[in-house]
């Protein structure tokens, strides 16, 4: 699971797909620069580093994905392949996995892949000193899975307990043993300059330019039919519209607002599908305003979301109540969800029943204290400027100032990513692009709190028990009532303002073939079959 900003990206823990932001605005689409057979996408954010077990940002991970390979990966239906392994074995206790390695593998600069590559990725997550937010993922009620080498082509995983997100979490891009066993993961020059296994080797990287990738030829898989993948940082939506008219980039994440003039144009083919992704703003409940539940849902109330979808998504989108997707297996029974509806009325009421009053400005304030939150979110999005603005608006009206401060990506992860408690930030605004699995206990355990994905602080001991529990149980049936349980909970308590399920409307230049069938994978995750003519 990664951070998206107004999601550029399909990716969740490993690479599902591939979704770019941009705009075109021109008739007749120019000829891309660089060589032939080169696809251009759009980063909306300039990538923080390309080791994967490190990453936290969308922009790394989107890069990754075609450097670095998992032992399984991710098909059209959102069902786990093998990749890097060729066939595994679950144990009938379900605590040992055996991965059988494909043979003859060689990272980029030739050196041969071997399980010890794997036990070296996963030992590494799982070092107290590696700066990552992956650890949870491989460290079950307290206890961590033991990584073996029988031999170069065997890897087993031996559990404490059975865990049903395993093979998930298996899927993880796996880093060479032999450039990194004795560097600091944290700094190594690797995290600029990374060797993968994947189809495609890192070539260079120009900070705010460009990442340029080639064709490996000596890929395990299906020979990629493209030359080169060049990713372009360009957070400044305007920015990225110029880009396109001019012919540099070859897909983009469109503004619903300009969809139908999209649609027009000859030289574009727009693709609209759903997928594993919600849009939210994120409570810091360490704010003494935001624990109190019933400032939390004021928002909710005060807010009409159905007009965000409609404003904002021009009616691509669903409202969202629950840290789940509709896509989804375990999405329970709508019944189960509380919808906080849009009622102006209501949150003024809480808001006085929690013993604030309005002051001469028309804010609310108790103790003099006001209510008056800056919400932050990462500049170059499609849409957070404008989710911004309308819920400023909304807020407003009932007694409640929101600030707004958009901020460069980098500056806006340091933030949230900091390991300080509390955290510096009253509300931020994101979305969360899924994985296949629906475990969340990255995102709500309390002990994933100050350094993990539960970076606003929500802690209740009932989800804490949840979330392992999920983690335990391995009948889809007997799961899907576990989430069906959990995620409401969370809905009810509002530690996000949960906004609205996205439908992807992207935009791809008619001269790129080979794409996915449209759908929750995204339409690049066989990234080996696209080219461009």
């Amino acid at each position: 699971m990664k951070l998206t900003q107004s999601k550029p990206w399909a990716l969740g823990l490993l690479a599902i797909g591939v979704i770019f932001a941009g705009l075109v605005f021109q008739a007749c689409a120019k000829k891309t620069s660089g060589p032939k057979n080169t696809l251009n996408l759009r980063l909306s954010g300039e990538p923080n580093l390309l080791n994967p077990i490190l990453t936290t940002d969308a922009y790394s991970g989107t890069v990754t994905g075609v450097i670095f390979s998992g032992l399984l990966r991710a098909n059209e239906q959102l069902e786990l392949e093998p990749d890097l392994a060729e066939s595994y074995t679950i144990s009938p206790d379900g605590k040992t996995y055996t991965f059988k390695l494909r043979k003859n593998i060689k990272w980029h600069d030739g050196h041969p892949f071997t399980s010890e590559d794997v036990v070296f990725t996963f030992n590494t997550i799982m070092d107290p000193k590696t700066n990552t937010v992956r650890r949870s993922n491989y460290v079950i009620n307290g206890k961590p899975i033991l990584f073996s080498a029988p031999d170069p082509y065997t890897v087993k995983a031996q559990l404490p307990e059975p865990f049903s997100p395993f093979l998930l979490a298996a899927a993880m891009e796996i880093i060479p043993k032999h450039l990194l066993d004795t560097a600091d993961i944290n700094t190594a020059t690797f995290n600029r300059h990374p060797i993968g296994t994947g189809p495609f080797k890192f070539k260079e990287w120009k900070t705010n330019q460009y990442i340029l990738t080639e064709r490996n030829e000596n890929y395990y898989g299906t020979k990629p039919k493209l030359e080169r993948i060049i990713f372009k940082p360009i957070p400044n939506y305007n920015a990225a519209k110029i880009a396109m008219t001019k012919g540099d980039i070859d897909a983009f994440d469109v503004n619903p607002h300009d969809l139908e003039q999209i649609k027009k144009m000859n030289h574009v083919q727009v693709y609209d599908y759903d997928e594993l992704l919600y849009s939210y703003a994120g409570f810091n409940l360490k704010n003494p305003h935001l624990q109190d539940l019933r400032v939390r849902q004021a928002f909710a109330y005060a807010i009409d979301r159905d007009q965000l979808v409609k404003v904002v998504l021009k009616g691509y989108g669903t409202v969202a109540h629950i840290p789940n997707s509709p896509v989804s297996w375990s999405y329970p029974e709508p019944s189960a969800i509380t919808q906080y509806k849009y009622d102006p009325a209501k949150a003024i009421s809480l808001l006085e029943n929690a013993g604030y009053k309005k002051n001469s400005t028309g804010i609310f304030e108790k103790n003099g204290k006001a209510l008056s939150f800056t919400l932050i979110f990462g500049q170059g999005g499609k849409t957070g400027a404008q989710n911004a603005e309308i819920m400023q608006d909304y807020l407003k009206k009932v007694g409640i100032e929101l600030k707004i401060q958009p901020l460069e990506w980098q500056s806006f992860l340091k933030i949230i990513n900091s390991g300080k408690d509390p955290k510096n930030f009253d509300i931020c605004m994101l979305s969360w692009s899924l994985g296949l699995d629906p475990d969340g206990y990255s995102l709500w355990h309390s002990a994933e709190y100050p350094k993990g994905f539960n970076f606003i602080g929500y802690a209740n001991p009932k989800v804490d028990q949840l979330l392992v529990a999920g983690r335990r149980e391995s009948d889809r049936r007997r799961r899907k009532a576990i989430y069906s349980e959990v995620y409401p909970i969370i809905g009810q308590e509002l530690p996000y303002l949960f906004l609205y399920y996205p439908r992807t409307t992207t935009a791809v230049n008619k001269r790129v073939r080979g794409l996915a069938k449209p759908g929750p994978a995204g339409l690049f995750v066989r990234i080996e079959s696209v080219y461009v003519e």
